[in-house]
Order: structure tokens, then sequence, then C-alpha cells
């Protein structure tokens, strides 16, 4: 058989299987689908493959190649390129189809080689070169790739591909404003680009720019309808605003003029509902879910979760065993049901709950964490032990379960055994605030002051905010009588942060007193009563303000009170008999709250 009858017989099998070899790739270089959130491809545009290569054994190949890859049988489509590879070794076509099948098979030095090999020379194909940009920015090659495109564009300047392709590499490069002109290049020649003006509306976003990206991803929809990424960071975008109204009616649009059965879109618009605390409106969309397919386990979770938003605990508990039904081993749903049994003070079915799922997994870090958080609460403290040091175990970088079991240290008086694990969980999160602050206070327990100090400006040094840290190191300050100007600047941004707890003020009065300020002290102090209440530390505090200013009268009622809440503070009945105020033990208040305190009031007898 001639070379000439060769060709004539391949062309005649692309006829009869109905495969088209078109003169160029794919007009297209970017997806015509990006997922919400992305920036750059996540894969390689699927295209046609360019002409087969012009030799007749290289070209026979080249199409049993390809009806390879039609039958997703990569390993064969690989053998025969590179078999076609050999009769035509400059084959860029052939070169391009294998950078993409060892991309998708994620062999990232093939497809750098054969994207590289493809490109080479003067390749007069703007498609190819946008393709195998993509590729090569996949996998790190971001420069080479900008340089490729930069070929593509001016090979065909009228096409906004080559232009979106580049905005997108640029931006995983973090060059946001090349990135930028690129796109808007590109929609200057095709302004009627959904996907140009999608992925500016994404740039603008990620730049801060909410409105203007909002008015790129509404232009994106007028140019596709349908173009659902669009719909849904638009409505993200608003949401992000606190604009639900807007965001809703994106949602409500897309399911109007788009596709009305899309279970995603709606499953999106219940989360806002919920989002919004719009309930009722979340209830609605979810029972038409519901009628609709009565064994949508999702919209069935939804819908334990609204009730457990609700309060309505009895509901969602219900709603979710049901789920369990079908769902016996999900451990997040039945992680959820012990916290809903929590919430409805059911504790030893939350108990239950948790320690079946521990039984399930053993592993199972939420389990033991949950677990031992709850007997904590409870102050069984053994038991809350157990789960929190095998959560640790499981996961030490998780910092709570390493607090909780600090915390349940410093409650039995193991303040050694506290510092350790407190110490541990530094160690395995060095940036976390609420670590170092709890070792502070344990610190304070072991009379290492220096190492209170340290520990306390280093939780404010990670979070200025923390301000358990900023009050508790600047009463510490205070109540030692040093540092007084930093204990009064670190207890007034305490309060700042949290005017309305009352402790916090009471460690600026009694700054503000260290300093000698007492008209201001007894204002706070005052103030830090009428929110806490009665509380003997506070009154002791108030008494002490009053007798620095001499008003004894004032004071002896302040300490009084104080004894009443707290009779066997026998400091203060010392400071009391010192100033002279008699002896508090004779008063017949102090008498009674010391009875109440030991639990031997007796019951008045009746009258003669």
């Amino acid at each position: 058989m001639s070379r000439q009858t060769v060709s004539c017989g391949l062309a005649s099998l692309v006829r009869v299987c109905g495969i088209l070899i078109p003169l160029a790739l794919g007009a297209c270089a970017v997806p015509s689908h990006v997922p919400d959130g992305a920036h750059a491809p996540t894969g390689v545009t699927e295209v046609a493959p360019a002409p087969h290569p012009s030799d007749a054994s290289a070209a026979y190949h080249f199409i049993l190649g390809y009806q390879a890859e039609l039958t997703r049988d990569t390993d064969r489509a690989i053998q025969e390129y590179q078999a076609a590879l050999k009769t035509d070794p400059t084959s860029h076509s052939v070169q391009a189809r294998l950078a993409s099948l060892y991309f998708s098979l994620g062999d990232a030095p093939q497809a750098i080689r054969y994207a590289n090999d493809a490109t080479e020379g003067s390749v007069q194909d703007g498609p190819l070169l946008t393709q195998m940009a993509e590729i090569l920015a996949s996998v790190g090659q971001g420069e080479r790739a900008v340089k490729l495109l930069d070929r593509a564009i001016e090979l065909n300047p009228m096409s906004g591909d080559g232009y979106f392709a580049k905005g997108l590499v640029l931006l995983n490069l973090k060059q946001l404003a090349e990135s930028e002109q690129a796109i808007r290049a590109g929609l200057a020649v095709a302004p009627e680009s959904a996907l140009g003006h999608y992925h500016l509306g994404r740039l603008l976003l990620d730049t801060g720019k909410g409105a203007e990206a909002a008015v790129s991803l509404e232009q994106a929809i007028v140019a596709n309808v349908s173009f659902e990424p669009a719909y849904l960071s638009l409505a993200s975008i608003y949401e992000s605003l606190q604009d639900h109204g807007r965001a809703v009616a994106v949602l409500r649009k897309y399911l109007q003029t788009v596709n009305p059965r899309n279970r995603d879109v709606r499953h999106q618009l219940v989360r806002l509902h919920v989002g919004a605390k719009d309930y009722q409106s979340a209830r609605k969309e979810l029972g038409e879910l519901l009628t609709e397919d009565p064994s949508d386990l999702d919209a069935q979770l939804r819908l334990a979760l609204l009730y457990g938003e609700e309060k309505e605990y009895p509901k969602a508990i219900d709603q979710l065993i049901q789920i369990l039904k079908v769902r016996p081993t999900e451990l997040k749903i039945r992680d959820y049901l012990g916290f809903l049994y929590e919430e409805a003070k059911d504790t030893k079915k939350a108990i239950e709950t948790y320690t079946f799922n521990v039984q399930l997994e053993p592993s199972y870090f939420e389990g033991h964490l949950h677990l031992g958080v709850l007997y904590y609460r409870l102050k069984q403290l053994p038991e809350a032990i157990t789960h929190l040091t095998k959560a640790i175990t499981i996961n030490p970088k998780q910092p709570e379960a390493h607090i909780v079991l600090g915390l349940t240290y410093f409650q039995k008086d193991q303040f050694d055994n506290a510092a350790t694990v407190l110490e541990e969980g530094i160690g395995q999160n060095p940036k976390n605030a609420d670590l170092h602050f709890n070792l502070g206070t344990v610190y304070d327990k072991l009379n290492r002051f220096d190492d209170v100090v340290r520990v306390m400006e280093a939780a404010i040094t990670l979070d200025p905010h923390h301000a358990d840290a900023l009050n508790y190191l600047g009463y510490s300050f205070a109540e030692r009588g040093i540092k007084v100007q930093q204990a009064l600047s670190l207890t007034k941004q305490a309060v700042a942060l949290k005017p309305g707890n009352g402790y916090y003020v009471d460690s600026l009065a009694w700054a503000l007193f260290k300093s000698g300020l007492l008209p201001q002290a007894l204002t706070e102090m005052k103030r830090a009563l009428a929110l806490v209440g009665e509380d003997a530390v506070l009154y002791e505090h108030l008494g002490d303000i009053y007798a620095t200013q001499r008003n004894l009268s004032e004071s002896r009622e302040a300490w009084l009170r104080a004894l009443e809440l707290d009779p066997f503070n026998y400091k203060l009945m010392d400071r009391f008999r010192d100033l002279g105020m008699g002896d508090p033990a004779t008063e017949e208040r102090i008498q009674q709250a010391k009875q109440r305190a030991s639990g031997k009031v007796q019951s008045p007898s009746p009258n003669p």
C-alpha cells in the first residue's frame, strides 16, 4: 500500500468514527466554568488536538492516540503519541498532547518537558501557546507562562483569551496591578466576555474593592445570564457587605432565570437566610427541598441545624436521630447531637453520645475534647484529665485541649502539672495568646512573678486586644505597688475593650488608688460595684479608698459589708481593729454571716 493510500484510508477512518480534527486548538484557552474562588485554572483547558502530523505513520499513531484519549485510555494514548514522535520528532501538536496527558497524571517533570518542547522555536499557534502556558503556570513555571502568553497575544491581539489567561497567571504570581491591566486589556478587545468580567471581579474582590467587584460580576451575568460562578461570587460579596437582601436577590435571580432545580444554590440560599436569622424563610426553602426529595440528607441536616439555631432542641435532636438511622457512623452529626443534648441540659445523654463516638472511633479528637470539657464543667476532674490527655495525644497542635487540661490541674491545685501542660501547648502553638495567659495565672500560683510578667506580656504582644491579659497584668502591678503607671495604662485598655466588665473596672479603680488619684478611684470603684453587685473584694477595696481619705464611717460600713460576704477574712478584721473601728467579730451581722457560712443558722423559734 502506498503512503498516499494509507493517508486516504486514515482520513476515511476519521469520518467513520465521527472524530473531527479541526485546523487549530480550541478557541478558548481558559475554562468556560471557573469554580467560585478560583484565580487560576486548576487544570488545563480541554481542547481538540491540532492537525495531525503530515507524515503518514506519525498521523496514524496520532489518531490512534486521540481515539485512546476519547475512551480515557491514557496509557495507550501516551504510547501512540510517543510512537508518533519517533517518526515526526518536531510535531508540536503531539508534544502538546503529551504535555496535557502527563499533566493530568500529575507527572510535572514530563509535563514541563513536553510543554517546553511544544513551544520551542517560532510556533505560530496562539491557542497551543496558551494551553501550554496554563500547564507551565500550574506547575510553578509562572514567568515562563507569561512569556508564552505574550507570544499568543501577539499572534492574536483581538482575542481576549490570551489576556485573561495572562491575568490569572500574574494574579497567581501576586502581581496584582499587572494582572488587572492584562484582564482589562482583554475586556477592551472582548467587552462581552463573561469570563473576563468574572475574573476582573474576583481580582477586585481580592484587592479589597468590593463595590467595584460587584459591578464586574453583574456585568459577567449580563454577558452570560447562565454563568453560575458569577452569581455565587456576587452573592458572597453582598453577604460580606452584610447586604442580606441583595445577596438573596442574586441567588433568587439565578433560580428564576437559569436553573430553578439547582439544589446547591438553594442550599446556599438557606445558609444565607440562617446567617441573617431569617429562620422563617430558611424553613420554607428547606420544606420545599424536602417535599421534592424527602431523602435529601443535607436538607434534613440543615433543618436540624436550623432548629438548633432557634433553640428548639427537642426538634433538632429528633431530626438528627432520624438522619443517624441512615448515617449511623457519621461522627460529625453524632458530635453535634451531643452538643444539642448539652444545650438541652441533658448531660447524661450528651455523655452517652460523646462516649459512643469515641468507642466507635477511638482516635476521634472532637469526641475526647468534648467529653473532657464536659467533665471539667461537671467538676469530674479525673475523667476530664483522661479524655483531655487522649485528645492531646491525638492532636497535640489543638490549643483548647491544652488549655482545659491546664485548668483541670489548676482546679486540683496541681500547679506544676498545669504549668507543664500549658508549656507543652505553647511549644505546639507558640502564637496562641490564650495559652500564654492561662500559663501566667498558673505561674502566679507558683509565686513565679517574673514568669507571670513574661508570659502575660507575650499574650499581649500576640493579641493587643486580649482584655484578660491586660487586666491581669495591670492588676498584678497595682496590687504589688510596682509599675503603677503601666498598671494604670493596662487596666484602662482592658476597660476600654470591655467597659461592662465590673472586675476590669475594679482593677482600674485599684490602679488609680495606687496612683494616689483617690477621687477618680472612688468613682470607678462605685461603678465596679454597680456592675458586679455584692462582692467581698470590691467592698474591701471601697473601704480602703475611704480609709485613705480618712472617711472612716464610710470605710467602716464598706468593710463590714465585705466581712458579711466573707466573714473569715481575718486580715481585714485586724485592719478594722487597728484603725480603731472596734471589733467586727462582736457585730451581730458578722456573727450571723459566720453562722450562715458554717451552715449553723437556726430556724427562728415560734413566738411564745
